[in-house]
């Protein structure tokens, strides 16, 4: 490891800033690191190596440097987001290849604050599935790249785990922000609408998808969650009790939960409780047509990222999964399956502060041209490994995963926390004291 490649953003927007290294030697770095580990890892699809050290030396000359909160940071954004000068292809060879005109507003205020894209990610066609592969290339797991980095922010997290960069822009319609940060031993934050701006595909997947970011520290989480949503996430000055739930069971009816994942939780739950929290075992009231409903909307926002597009250019998986969700759209937008679940849970939420569940079911799928394979067996895979996301997607409320633990592989574990809306300072709150308590490695050793 290089001496500022795998340091956190927090350590190198400080050094930057007391001018103990400059923009350019950080950068140099990180760029050195990706062109000898991403042919393993496959975060990227495009790597901006001369623009990037150009923008270096901007952010350099800049009169305001000393006051940047992440002044000379190397970033990766995910390929469904614009960046300036870069084509925005979304996974797909159906998608246009020209220069995007200026920067969706996500990038520009991490811009704006002083970081510098090293690059754009790779993700599924249409940034559809939990899994991370397509045209250009396979994100694997750092940890353990027999397996996929998850999806669909796969190579952003991909990014990250393998110390390519400090930190990654993403985004989460049905937990393609805490599926891959659950593999990859990351923590992330979904925050409810309107702490960050989304502008993701066409309509957000009628609402229901946020970016964020992905790093390896809830310090650096809490930095780039602040310069995205344009306020400070404070600490929590007083740690009083919260109640915590622990739920255990699957939101979707007949997907088993795998015993690393029930075990991450109840060493969470054990450390909390020590902490002086008032934990409590408490299922949610998941109704039985969860997973239909689920699904009904996953497809839905898929047929509506496809609408333009030429078929003949888009994977048989992508295909199917548009044509199945052209079925539901009128349906969707009406937003009243989601208004009765928000209704159903709420009051869950007056009892309990946070819920505490797995973040995943079951370790990631094999790495592999997934893309290539049938929806059906695409569909069971996605939705064997991430039945804790897509409710929170649903109800719009804010929802992590923190790394707790390892499997027996020896990659990650982690756990999931959700809120009720507006409480994403309480979640943030809860990951620190988690890392605290289970402190964990933040980059795999590549």
């Amino acid at each position: 490891m290089s001496s500022w490649a795998g340091r956190s953003a927090a350590e190198i927007a400080a050094a930057v800033r007391e001018k103990r290294v400059t923009p350019r030697e950080v950068v140099a770095e990180h760029l050195a690191r990706i062109e000898r580990l991403d042919g393993r890892t496959g975060a990227f699809r495009t790597v901006r190596a001369r623009a990037a050290l150009a923008e270096a030396d901007e952010v350099a000359a800049r009169a305001d440097l000393a006051g940047l909160p992440l002044a000379g940071v190397p970033v990766a954004v995910k390929d469904n987001l614009a960046v300036r000068g870069e084509s925005c292809r979304n996974g797909s060879a159906a998608t246009p290849d020209g220069p995007s005109a200026e920067d969706h507003v996500t990038v520009a205020r991490l811009r704006a604050a002083g970081a510098v894209v090293a690059g754009l990610t790779n993700v599924p066609e249409l940034c559809v599935f939990g899994s991370t592969e397509g045209p250009y290339g396979i994100a694997r797991n750092p940890w353990d790249p027999s397996r996929t980095a998850g999806g669909s922010s796969g190579g952003s997290a991909a990014a990250v785990a393998a110390g390519l960069v400090p930190l990654a822009l993403g985004n989460d319609g049905m937990g393609s922000l805490r599926i891959p940060a659950a593999n990859c031993g990351l923590v992330t934050l979904k925050p409810g609408p309107g702490v960050v701006p989304a502008g993701i595909g066409h309509g957000d997947w009628f609402g229901m998808a946020e970016n964020g970011p992905l790093a390896t520290t809830v310090e650096d989480l809490r930095l780039a969650l602040g310069v995205l949503a344009g306020a400070e996430f404070a600490r929590r000055q007083e740690r009083g009790p919260l109640r915590i739930a622990v739920g255990l069971r699957s939101p979707v009816a007949g997907v088993p939960v795998s015993r690393p994942y029930t075990n991450a939780v109840r060493r969470a739950a054990g450390a909390l409780a020590r902490s002086g929290h008032r934990v409590r075992r408490a299922e949610p009231p998941y109704p039985l047509s969860l997973g239909v409903t689920a699904l009904q909307h996953w497809t839905a926002g898929t047929a509506a990222d496809a609408a333009g597009l030429d078929p003949a250019r888009l994977a048989r998986r992508t295909r199917v999964h548009a044509a199945v969700g052209r079925r539901f759209t009128r349906t969707v937008r009406t937003g009243a399956a989601r208004e009765r679940l928000r209704a159903r849970l709420t009051p869950f939420f007056t009892e309990y502060d946070v819920l505490l569940t797995p973040a995943l079911a079951r370790r990631s799928p094999q790495a592999g041209p997934w893309h290539e394979r049938g929806w059906l067996r695409n569909v069971l895979a996605n939705s064997a490994c991430s039945p804790f996301t897509p409710p929170w997607n649903l109800t719009g409320w804010p929802a992590m995963s923190v790394p707790v633990g390892t499997l027996p592989s020896g990659a990650p574990c982690a756990v999931q926390l959700v809120g009720r809306p507006g409480t994403e300072p309480v979640l943030l709150g809860v990951a620190g004291e988690l890392e605290e308590l289970l402190p964990w490695r933040r980059t795999a050793g590549m």
